[in-house]
């Protein structure tokens, strides 16, 4: 038992979990590498007890471990390691965005500690060769001891950091004892406020290293290309002496210590991502360590951020390591999953947010191509609670702390090639301890830039960064006219010094729920100026953790769902792929916006300009093809041949001809740019980037398709004028539709709350009145004013009701009425009910996936089906989603009869938004979790012309100004038909 003792002046001496001691017993830190030498996993089954504070009796030390005296109280149990205690069920998970879940005392924790106690025995191998043996923890949350055979090895802080003892002189041959005590609060857990679930325990790997005497223990590879020369530059620095072998470029056995310049050398990139594959072996005869290494030389020139000697742009992810059934910790299969998604969906970058990664991660960055932006273990967000005072950033008592964590991400991280910038961490505001970090890496590794966003001045940054700046502001940033900040604006020398820095929006576009929105209008503004290096979304993952409910039901919970207080709710639930990691709309959104190729159609002059968007690479990867369709069937296909134009240039090549005499109606021409073979990351044919032109226009119907209808066909409400029937089918509507269940970004944050102003403006409860229903024997025309009690303004709808071949037509006139100064709408339609077994949904428009107007650029024209339940989008939060994007007509039938009901832009220039639910816009907005909703016996089928955009104003700007949707008047008409057995639209 660990009990604090008191200093002269009678105050207690603070435990090892709430000093500010980083850590003791520790080995320094060193490059993580695996050797020809022995290792032993220790993961596996632990035994496991909970106690609620951090001092319970060390009774499991002995020999006999947890099944000795002390443990006969049924207390333990077992746990995999690795694993977060918490996600099997001892103890409670906590989710926060910016508030620390304790006070803010710093650098004091609680009484209230839960303590997690592991044991394991383990059978050392025969012939293990014990002295210099290593035991290493990859990652420990928060604080943890460790005892080998009772014999302490040490403690450590550093949460997603490796902490490495000598081992050798505890271990016996035979059986050995293994046992782990970690806190799940310590004095750093200040450094850890990272806007993430508080998952304690041992949840990366535990390991066992046979290092003999004369060992490689830690070395430094210094690998640069000279862009000019087309040479290498290769020395590798290491502590005992020791060979390098390079087979592929005719070295064998060079002193790695004495500089080798290799012409004709091949450079490492995220697009080519070589890799060339070697041994480093010590002199002493010990194991040899296999090296993958990439040449590649990293630079800020001319205010740009280059790599081999070019300007890069980053196309990122900010990337927290999340499973919704085992947290952070997660399986190398998961991360290459995550890689390989990221890599088929055009992103080429990742910030670690906001700690460094699992190191089998970065192995994956290196062999899959992507560029990496590591960031240290460090947030103190919480402190903004308390005016930053206290902040360890700017207290010199944390400094050991912060450079502790600094050191051992830099040397396990420092000889991959995919990590091209160090970050000191992420919003810790500023102080003189930032300096200190910023100072020992820039001595420590020159070859890489650094980044830091929180402090103004940038004195220690190499980027100027920001989060969430709108995409005006980035295009002023991009002239080089923005705005000096307040902190540099009284420093002439610090401000010349930012206004060269290459820009970096290390967060933006934050992907929470149905959105973000305005990514390709981004990415333009990125793309147009060279200043800017880039961007990342915030972020790859949904970080919902996976429940049953008593059906069986499986749901995903966010803060607040384990009665965890504080907590930041949904605010975790903010990825571009659900928990499970199924894409989300955004995730397709981005790729469209970060395409490697741009594509452009010009009918006219009978030719295709295409731009290359990479940064290093030729086009001769790809393959070009082609489609025509005429009303969404395939009329003619073919190759367009391009020729591998450079990086960052374009070209044109010529059009096909298209066939003569197609078939009557709307034709699209789709050109592909697709893989032409395999690569590491996807198959032959995978599609990279698309552009779609129309060749031939829609032509108004003129004939009927079937029997002629009249009114008398359509059974109308006299006093509303309400349809109930339509030639037998039982379709209820048209009601004024403005309303849509709200997004995280219509939610807002603060003054971006939309939300706020809608409910003000009571669009959520209009009150209809009936102004007139006038009928005649060939129309109906229906008026009326709808408006919010207690307020002045409303909205006046016309419709009217004719005869148009087999269909009817409604024309629907929306006219604002009253004061509507400054107000916008969610969207502007109609709504229907009819029953739900016409549960099969065609239409012809784009798809496949859902559209909003500042996202609809990843969907294109075509014919698509679907069931009703596959048009909507799950979100973990339920909220307006599912809508399909300028629909020229559509039909929804009963999949065992044909029958149903067919829509139809009346005008095919003035196509509509489609969305078919199973349950009310009402029951979607209410609903916590989509395991609130059931369907009911009614499908709810929206019609609209117009739509508020999505933006990301969760955490960000809202829509841009023409995305947004202001009162006018709509018109729009629409032709409805009822269909018979094998109807078609």
């Amino acid at each position: 038992m660990t009990t604090p003792e008191r200093s002269a002046d009678g105050t207690r001496t603070p435990p090892y979990w709430a000093d500010l001691d980083p850590g003791t017993g520790r080995r320094p830190p060193r490059a993580h590498f695996t050797s020809a030498d022995r290792r032993l996993d220790l993961g596996g089954t632990w035994s496991f007890r909970l106690s609620p504070t951090a001092d319970a009796p060390l009774d499991f030390l002995g020999p006999e471990g947890p099944g000795g005296p002390g443990s006969r109280d049924g207390t333990w149990t077992t746990l995999p390691v690795p694993a977060h205690w918490v996600l099997h069920g001892h103890d409670t998970p906590r989710y926060t965005n910016t508030a620390y879940p304790f006070p803010i005392d710093p650098p004091h924790v609680p009484d209230a500690n839960p303590t997690g106690d592991h044991h394991r025995t383990f059978h050392l191998p025969d012939g293990w060769r014990r002295p210099g043996s290593v035991l290493r923890f990859d990652g420990v949350d928060s604080c943890f001891r460790v005892w080998l055979n009772g014999r302490e090895l040490g403690t450590s802080k550093g949460s997603r950091l490796p902490a490495e003892f000598d081992a050798g002189p505890a271990l016996r041959p035979g059986r050995n004892a293994l046992a782990v005590r970690v806190h799940r609060w310590s004095s750093g857990s200040y450094l850890e406020d990272q806007d993430m679930w508080w998952l304690p325990g041992i949840f990366r790997d535990v390991t066992l290293l046979e290092v003999p005497e004369g060992s490689l223990g830690d070395f430094f590879v210094h690998a640069s290309y000279d862009h000019e020369r087309g040479s290498g530059t290769l020395r590798v620095d290491t502590d005992v002496p020791a060979h390098l072998s390079l087979p592929e470029l005719g070295v064998h056995g060079h002193p790695a210590d004495r500089v080798l310049t290799l012409p004709g050398v091949e450079p490492w990139s995220a697009e080519h991502p070589r890799l060339y594959t070697g041994e480093l072996a010590p002199r002493t005869g010990a194991a040899p360590v296999r090296l993958c290494i990439g040449f590649r030389t990293v630079a800020i020139r001319d205010g740009r951020f280059t790599v081999n000697g070019a300007p890069v742009l980053l196309r990122g992810v900010n990337r927290h390591e999340h499973d919704p059934d085992h947290g952070r910790a997660l399986t190398v299969d998961t991360m290459r999953r995550d890689l390989l998604l990221m890599k088929r969906n055009n992103i080429n970058a990742v910030r670690t947010a906001h700690y460094p990664p699992h190191p089998a991660f970065l192995g994956l960055c290196d062999e899959l191509g992507l560029w990496v932006v590591d960031e240290c273990d460090i947030e103190t967000h919480g402190f903004i609670h308390a005016d930053w005072a206290g902040n360890p950033a700017d207290d010199p008592r944390w400094r050991p702390m912060l450079l502790d964590r600094m050191r051992r991400m830099v040397e396990r991280d420092k000889n991959h090639p995919s990590v091209v910038v160090w970050s000191l961490g992420n919003e810790s505001h500023h102080g003189t301890n930032l300096a200190a970090l910023a100072d020992w890496t820039r001595e420590r590794d020159p070859s890489r830039p650094l980044h830091y966003e929180r402090d103004r001045t940038y004195r220690h940054s190499d980027f100027y960064s920001l989060m969430y700046a709108p995409v005006d502001e980035v295009d002023r940033i991009g002239r080089h006219e923005e705005a000096a900040p307040d902190e540099t604006a009284g420093e002439p020398a610090l401000e010349r010094r930012r206004r060269g820095l290459p820009f970096l929006l290390c967060e933006y576009a934050h992907a929470m729920g149905n959105g973000p929105g305005s990514l390709t209008d981004y990415q333009r503004t990125l793309e147009r100026h060279p200043r800017c290096a880039g961007a990342f979304v915030w972020e790859w993952i949904d970080h919902g953790l996976r429940r049953t409910d008593p059906d069986g039901r499986t749901w995903f919970a966010y803060g607040g769902d384990f009665g965890d207080s504080p907590h930041g709710g949904t605010f975790c639930i903010d990825g571009l792929l659900f928990p499970d990691r199924t894409p989300s709309p955004g995730l397709a959104a981005y790729k469209k916006a970060a395409e490697p190729v741009a594509i452009g159609i010009d009918l006219g002059a009978g030719r295709l300009r295409v731009r290359n968007r990479y940064d290093m690479r030729d086009l001769a990867h790809l393959r070009f093809e082609w489609v025509l369709e005429a009303e969404g069937v395939q009329v003619a296909r073919g190759e367009v041949k391009v020729p591998p134009v450079g990086a960052r240039r374009e070209t044109d090549a010529a059009l096909p001809d298209l066939p003569s005499g197609r078939p009557a109606g709307e034709t699209w021409l789709t050109v592909r740019a697709v893989l032409a073979a395999d690569e590491p990351w996807a198959s032959a044919g995978h599609e990279v980037a698309w552009a779609q032109t129309r060749v031939r226009p829609a032509a108004p119907r003129t004939r009927p398709r079937g029997r002629r209808l009249t009114l008398a066909d359509a059974d109308f409400d006299d006093r509303t004028g309400l349809l109930r029937a339509l030639g037998g089918l039982d379709l209820k509507g048209p009601h004024l539709d403005v309303w849509r269940a709200p997004t995280d970004n219509d939610r807002g944050m603060g003054d971006a709350s939309v939300l706020r102003t809608w409910r003000a403006a009571g669009l959520d409860r209009l009150v209809a009145r009936t102004e007139g229903v006038e009928r005649e024997p060939d129309r109906l025309v229906v008026r009326s004013r709808l408006a919010p009690a207690g307020l002045p303004h409303g909205l006046r709808l016309r419709q009217t009701w004719t005869p148009e071949g087999d269909a009817l037509r409604l024309t629907v006139e929306i006219v604002p009425d009253g004061p509507w100064d400054g107000l916008s709408l969610p969207r502007a339609g109609v709504r229907f009910t009819l029953p739900a077994r016409h549960d099969r949904v065609r239409w012809y428009g784009k798809g496949p996936g859902e559209a909003y107007p500042d996202s609809e650029q990843a969907a294109r024209i075509g014919l698509f089906t679907a069931d009703v339940a596959t048009l909507q989008t799950p979100y973990v939060v339920p909220q307006e989603n599912g809508r399909r994007a300028a629909v020229r007509r559509a039909e929804l039938v009963d999949p065992v009869t044909g029958a149903g009901l067919g829509v139809e832009a009346a005008d095919p220039g003035r196509p509509f938004g489609l969305t078919v639910r199973p349950w009310s816009t009402e029951e979607l907005e209410a609903a916590a979790h989509p395991v609130d909703l059931t369907a009911g016996d009614r499908l709810h089928l929206h019609l609209d012309t117009g739509q508020y955009g999505l933006g990301s104003a969760s955490c960000g700007p809202g829509p841009l100004p023409t995305y947004r949707l202001l009162p006018q008047t709509w018109r729009f008409a629409l032709l409805l038909r009822p269909l018979g057995d094998g109807g078609t639209p």
